[in-house]
């Protein structure tokens, strides 16, 4: 049974310590002010393990989301219509479509890369990542970049 792969949209002071840390330490690296995660770590003052453990799971959200770009990734089973179900998730919810990519599939999983560019009139981003996440043959979905 698939878990049931949800958003949430919360005050940062609701978040717990270690998560605004890893999203720190994320930034740290991504902005080359340090090179590796240890000193990443060292500098926040968390674990590599509480690192690798959230960093796939927290990112902060921009309220004005408009003209940014949005790159992801999915693992999805080799099966006809599950990649027109994906884009016609992407289309309902009205953003643009940039890049795509998908791999040959290897023991029946392809990867999907895609960049999207959210208009002013791309409903909910964090419900149509939800829904791409929930969708039968939708293995993983990891957000890699925001722009």
């Amino acid at each position: 049974m698939k878990e049931n792969v949800g958003y949430y949209v919360v005050r940062t002071k609701a978040v717990p310590e270690v998560l605004l840390k890893v999203v720190e330490t994320k930034n740290l690296l991504q902005t080359g002010k340090v090179a590796t995660i240890q000193e990443a770590v060292e500098l926040t003052g968390i674990s590599r393990s509480s690192f690798y453990k959230y960093k796939d799971d927290i990112f902060p959200f921009h309220d004005n989301a408009e003209g940014k770009t949005i790159t992801f990734t999915c693992e999805m089973e080799d099966e006809p219509g599950i990649l027109s179900d994906v884009l016609r998730i992407i289309a309902e919810f009205g953003a643009n479509i940039l890049t795509i990519h998908q791999s040959i599939p290897i023991n029946n999983m392809a990867t999907l890369s895609i960049s999207l560019q959210i208009l002013s009139s791309t409903k909910d981003l964090a419900d149509m990542m939800g829904q791409i996440e929930t969708h039968a043959g939708v293995r993983a979905v990891k957000v890699l970049a925001r722009e």
